[in-house]
């Protein structure tokens, strides 16, 4: 995963932009259930009344409230209220919000005076007034005492308000009892009292209470819709950002990948298949694209949620925390068991996807000599296991992933069921309101699927791992084969002397030589054929030359010069190769002659054709050079294709060609034309030609014949036949008697 964020390091910006609007996010789906809380606390059950302390109070309900205070709290609200005398001057701006005081004193609450110690002196004077109330009811024989079973919100105050005088002049004492009892109350019962109250004072005073109660729930639906619509813009954003990063570094891997694997030698390709590095390139990276989308916008929002949600949940009901807790123990239990059993065939599922590619690639690059052999059913049989092998990894994956589902639905609906349970006797007890049991159920909904997404991202990074760690493989990989730190750069007008010293060679973990000792010159103008028996090592001479392989031992020199002190594309362009399996590209004829040198003339590459002797079939086809050639060359014949990889080789008039076995499709006519014509046109420069017919390098001017990997004949075809037992045996398989002498 290094590579992973090294790749993410110019992306920072954006991944700071999308954390802050993510926390932007969890903090507006964080308000809303404590809004959804106020609403039905405060808009529902409290009309919408908020404070504690009155805005405005009735002088007769003044006197009464403050009858049950103590001295302190007497001073307090005498030093926060003003009074407003009927029918004076300052009463005219309250009457149209307060019309009572057409007709009575009333008393203001001065700016900035509301504390919660005011809304407190309130509650428990009012609380204090129900219990002596409710002490002195049963020996009262006043018919008009209230009925205080109705609640404070049922209560007629007009009797209150006439027995005033005389509760005043009872003393302190009467009232110690009463006020002892509420004290002992918890502060939001008192607070709920209180504003029970404040709903009467208003109710006196002519307020319009079911305005307020409506005005209170359309600014939180406001407050709520504005912070539902900032959390969707904030989703959509971050979704863009995520998107373009993770197209970004796919984009960016893809092309590192590629170009690392362009980078590679022979030696490199020889450790990783066709078909990895074909998964690697697309499915693993895929992979990690994914990741990154899905984990920009979820392991920030996640955590955010869940902590946020955690804080929230304890801040509304404390004593309901052991709920929440004992749900998350029971979810990371059963993650951890799940992973524990899942994990290990995460890490399989790759393997398997490049087994299946390698099986379906094979499949279509063999298809005719699947149907030559009749071996079909043999093909589906192997195509059908490695499909079995793969989905019964991904089956037992998501037989183990589902049951986190329904589990986590249990839990949801059992935490929900247990909250409302005990949430409803709080209620009981008046320990907690309505709407905080509401907020504290929404907000443990939360914090499950908070730990949901988190699994989620938990099973997707593993695998993405995985990927990224295959991914990161190929990209680690230093190549055996580098330019010169200090490169040497061709002559002007290079000659093309090639030079064998001393050539030694094996592959990478063998532990025997594939080359001896090789050594020989190749000189410009001249043909240096290569001949042997199967496995002989002339194939792999011939790619040291273009450094596909590097020697062991020894040095090949070009102008003098080791090819080791050239960088690869100077050497590279010394050279035309014509490589033993003719590969074409998808295009068309021109674009394919045209590889080796894009600013190749229409004449160059015609006479490059005519030369290969291809100039017959292209000029038969539909389209000539413009006929359209298939992926790999495989809507022409193994000969046109061959002729067609000989004529790009010419296109590019290189001082030094190799023809590594690429006469081997050519008829005896074609073969001996060709050659005849390539020896015109390469008359200055160096051709080195491996071939397993003796009759295409026959008229070379110097044969080099290999047998298990050693020279053991140099010279021309009649020199070898004297002096070569090798030669002359491979000459002997394949040309008359009459041609041997």
């Amino acid at each position: 995963m290094r590579k992973l964020f090294h790749y993410l390091k110019r992306h920072t910006l954006l991944l700071i932009i999308c954390f802050a609007l993510l926390f932007g996010q969890a903090m507006c789906d964080l308000s809303l259930p404590s809004l959804m809380s106020e609403i039905v606390n405060v808009g529902i059950q409290q009309g919408g009344i908020s404070e504690s302390a009155p805005k405005a109070i009735g002088a007769d309900a003044m006197k009464l409230i403050t009858t049950f205070m103590t001295k302190e709290e007497k001073q307090r609200v005498d030093s926060s209220y003003v009074l407003i005398p009927s029918g004076s001057s300052q009463s005219e701006k309250y009457e149209g919000k307060y019309p009572a005081v057409k007709t009575e004193d009333i008393y203001i609450l001065e700016n900035g005076k509301e504390d919660d110690a005011l809304g407190t002196a309130f509650g428990r004077a009012a609380m204090t007034l129900l219990y002596f109330m409710k002490e002195s009811a049963p020996q009262s024989s006043q018919a008009s005492s209230p009925d205080f079973k109705q609640g404070l919100a049922e209560v007629d105050m007009a009797p209150l308000y006439e027995i005033q005088p005389m509760l005043s002049q009872m003393p302190y004492a009467s009232f110690e009892g009463a006020r002892n009892a509420a004290q002992k109350l918890d502060s939001s019962l008192v607070s709920q009292v209180s504003i029970v109250m404040v709903k009467q004072y208003y109710n006196e005073l002519g307020v319009d209470t079911s305005g307020i109660r409506m005005r209170y729930i359309l600014l939180i639906g406001a407050r709520m819709l504005i912070l539902t619509l900032a959390g969707a813009v904030a989703i959509i954003l971050v979704s863009l950002i995520a998107s373009r990063i993770a197209a970004d570094v796919a984009k960016r891997m893809r092309r590192g990948v590629f170009s690392k694997v362009e980078s590679f030698s022979n030696a490199e390709f020889d450790r990783f298949s066709t078909a990895s590095l074909i998964t690697r390139t697309t499915n693993d990276i895929t992979q990690v694209q994914m990741l990154l989308v899905m984990g920009i916008r979820m392991i920030c929002y996640a955590p955010i949620m869940g902590v946020g949600g955690i804080i929230m949940a304890v801040s509304k009901s404390p004593s309901m925390s052991w709920i929440i807790a004992t749900a998350l123990i029971v979810l990371v239990s059963l993650m951890l068991i799940i992973f524990a059993i899942a994990m290990p065939k995460f890490k399989l599922v790759q393997k398997m996807v490049d087994k299946l590619n390698l099986v379906t690639r094979e499949h279509l690059s063999g298809m005719m000599v699947i149907r030559a052999f009749g071996t079909q059913r043999f093909e589906e049989n192997r195509f059908d296991k490695a499909n079995r092998e793969l989905t019964g990894i991904h089956l037992y994956v998501n037989r183990v992933m589902v049951i986190m589902m329904p589990v986590m639905s249990f839990i949801m609906s059992g935490v929900s069921l247990l909250i409302v349970w005990v949430g409803a006797h709080q209620i009981e007890a008046s320990t907690i309101q309505i709407g905080d049991m509401v907020a504290f159920t929404q907000y443990a909904m939360q914090i499950i699927i908070s730990f949901l997404i988190i699994a989620v991202m938990f099973i997707m990074v593993p695998r993405a791992a995985v990927s990224a760690l295959r991914i990161q493989e190929v990209l680690d990989i230093q190549p055996t084969i580098l330019d010169p730190e200090s490169p040497q750069t061709p002559a002007e007008h290079p000659q093309g002397r090639v030079e064998f010293k001393n050539v030694c060679f094996r592959y990478e973990g063998a532990e025997d030589y594939v080359l001896h000792n090789i050594s020989f010159v190749a000189q410009p103008g001249e043909t240096t054929a290569f001949i042997g028996s199967t496995g002989s090592g002339k194939s792999t001479l011939v790619n040291l030359i273009p450094r596909f392989y590097d020697v062991t031992e020894g040095a090949i020199l070009i102008d003098g010069i080791d090819i080791r002190n050239y960088t690869q594309h100077d050497l590279h362009e010394l050279i035309g190769f014509v490589p033993q399996k003719g590969i074409l590209f998808s295009g068309d004829i021109a674009s394919n002659l045209r590889y080796g040198r894009s600013e190749a003339t229409s004449e160059e590459i015609a006479l490059a054709a005519e030369i290969a002797q291809a100039g017959e079939f292209i000029s038969t086809s539909a389209d000539g050079m413009n006929s359209p050639i298939s992926q790999g060359g495989s809507n022409v014949s193994g000969g046109q294709k061959q002729r067609l990889a000989i004529a790009r080789a010419l296109v590019k008039n290189s001082p030094i060609n190799i023809f590594d076995d690429g006469f081997s499709a050519l008829d005896f006519k074609t073969d001996s034309a060709l050659r005849k014509a390539l020896k015109e046109h390469t008359v200055k420069s160096t051709v080195l030609i491996v071939a397993q017919r003796v009759g295409t390098i026959m008229n070379a001017d110097q044969i080099i014949v290999l047998d298990e990997g050693k020279l053991v004949g140099v010279g021309t075809h009649r020199e070898l036949l004297k002096s070569c037992l090798t030669y002359r045996e491979i000459a002997s398989s394949q040309l008359t008697k009459e041609e041997l002498e």
